[in-house]
C-alpha cells in the first residue's frame, strides 16, 4: 500500500527504525530526460553476476560502478572496480549532496530495461559501506514501485519513484528494513537507478 502523499516538506516514511526520505523531483522534467538519455549513451553498463546458492549468476539487469577513485567494492560475493565519475555524475552528486546535506564518494548504477527485470527483497549491509550512512537514490525513465518491508514485523510500505526523483535511506534503516524493486508488466520501458553512497577504507 501507499501510505503517503507527496507533499512539499520532505517526511520520513518509515513508521520506525529507520529513515527513508522522499524528496519527489528535484530536476525538471526536460534536465531529468538529458540526463536520463547522456546516462543512457555513456555509462558503461554491464550484465550484473553475483553468486547465489554457490553458483554465478548473470542478470538482464545491467549495472556499473562509478567513484572518486578506482574503490574496490564488494557485493554479493562479486570483487568490482569503480570507473571515475563522469561529468554528469559529478554534476548529480553535487545536487544530492546540497539537497541531502550529506556526502557521497561513490555511487552504483542499475538499468532497468523494462518492468520485467527488478530486485528481490535486500537490505544493503556490505561491510564497505559507511555504518548507517546515507544512500542517495536517484531515478531517471520509466516510474518504478519501490517497496520496503519491516524485518520483524513484515509490514510493508511502497512508493512510487518518478522520473528525475530522490529518495534516501539512512540511520539504522540497513538493520531493520529490507527494500526491493518488484517486477511488473505494466512498464515497457527502460529506468536507470543511480546509488549514490560511501566507501570507507
Amino acid at each position: 500500500m501507499d501510505l503517503f502523499n507527496q507533499t512539499n516538506q520532505p517526511q520520513n516514511l518509515l513508521p520506525k527504525d529507520g529513515t527513508v526520505i522522499y524528496y519527489g523531483t528535484i530536476l525538471s522534467i526536460a534536465k531529468a530526460t538529458q540526463y536520463y538519455n547522456t546516462l543512457l549513451n555513456t555509462i558503461d553498463f554491464k550484465n550484473d553476476q553475483a553468486i547465489i546458492f554457490g553458483k554465478l549468476i548473470t542478470t538482464k539487469r545491467k549495472v556499473a560502478w562509478y567513484a572518486e577513485k578506482p574503490f574496490e567494492y564488494h557485493y554479493s560475493k562479486i570483487k568490482k572496480t569503480a570507473l571515475t565519475f563522469t561529468k554528469e555524475l559529478l554534476e548529480l552528486k553535487k545536487i544530492v549532496e546540497e539537497q541531502t546535506q550529506e556526502t557521497y564518494n561513490s555511487c552504483l548504477l542499475n538499468l532497468y530495461h523494462d518492468g520485467s527485470e527488478g530486485m528481490a527483497w535486500h537490505s544493503d549491509g556490505e561491510k564497505d559501506l559507511k555504518e548507517n550512512g546515507a544512500i542517495a537514490s536517484v531515478s531517471f525513465g520509466a516510474e518504478r514501485k519501490f517497496g520496503f518491508k519491516h524485518k520483524a514485523t513484515k509490514q510493508t510500505i511502497y512508493k512510487v519513484l518518478e522520473h528525475g526523483s530522490l529518495l534516501v535511506m539512512k540511520d539504522n534503516t540497513q538493520t531493520h528494513w529490507l527494500h526491493r524493486l518488484p517486477p511488473t508488466n505494466k512498464v515497457n520501458k527502460p529506468r536507470i537507478n543511480l546509488t549514490f553512497r560511501t566507501i570507507e577504507r
